[in-house]
């Protein structure tokens, strides 16, 4: 992190205050906190858990499961954006070859 950014952001999760340091703004942070303790709630409410640990834990994977949906679905897309892409390139590329070739003149 730059320390010349850094600030102390206060937030809470699951209950307990943390003071985080972050060269994130205030609102995102706040922001990362709500999608936790919405992630902790859903667990409580599918557990019965009392164990903060657990649900702690239980939440932190139900986070990378997440991630990993979306960084999966990014590539997906990433790669049908690349072959739409390179199809369009080749067309490009075909039209305007076309068109030189029509251009060719014929000396007499």
């Amino acid at each position: 992190m730059n320390s010349e950014r850094e600030r102390l952001v206060e937030i809470k999760v699951l209950g307990q205050t943390y003071t985080v340091k972050t060269d994130s703004d205030e609102d995102h942070m706040q922001e990362v906190a709500q999608y936790v303790n919405e992630k902790g709630d859903e667990i409580l409410r599918k557990t019965k858990s009392v164990s903060s640990l657990n649900v702690a834990i239980l939440t932190a994977l139900n986070i990378a499961d997440d991630l990993l949906r979306e960084k999966a679905r990014n590539k997906t897309i990433l790669r049908e954006v690349e072959t739409k892409s390179n199809d369009l390139v080749e067309k490009i590329d075909m039209s305007i070859r076309g068109k030189e070739a029509g251009k060719v003149s014929i000396k007499e």
